[in-house]
């Protein structure tokens, strides 16, 4: 298991925040046996840690009228992989970079507000990285599964 470091309630706890963030820490007291105060205490250790990293409200750009998500596959130069990770890094449009095995392969995820927006995002950004070998692009046409984090 991928939590062996850590003890049963920690664990437990862990397991819930991924159910439900809302949680307050009374309902996972109860649910844990343990008190509000001591569920804070271990909350705020398992984020003093870096085990857990935020908490945050996943929107679906799907459900936006209008809005375009893609990924991009792009392989760069070895010299230009730096280069182009800072640009991409910098561009609002860019939501997720993955460095991928391969020759200077990157993973990107983007999301334009519109048809529009996506294709100047390619020919301003994407059209223009110097250093980019090949760029292969892939709209998303529906979302099937969409699992986020880690699953305990």
């Amino acid at each position: 298991m991928y939590l062996d470091c850590l003890d049963a309630l920690d664990q437990k706890i862990l397991t819930l925040l991924t159910q439900n963030a809302r949680y307050s820490y009374s309902e996972i007291g109860e649910l844990v046996g343990l008190s509000r105060v001591a569920v804070k205490g271990r909350i705020d250790a398992l984020e003093k840690k870096g085990i857990i990293e935020e908490y945050t409200t996943i929107i679906n750009p799907q459900k936006i009228s209008g809005a375009v998500s893609c990924y991009f596959e792009i392989e760069t130069a070895p010299d230009a992989l730096n280069a182009v990770i800072d640009r991409l890094y910098q561009c609002g449009t860019v939501t997720q970079i993955y460095r991928m095995s391969g020759n200077c392969c990157l993973h990107v995820h983007a999301v334009a507000a519109s048809q529009d927006e996506l294709d100047t995002f390619i020919r301003n950004e994407i059209d223009r990285l110097d250093g980019a070998v090949s760029v292969k692009t892939h709209v998303i046409l529906s979302r099937i599964k969409d699992v986020k984090g880690l699953r305990l």
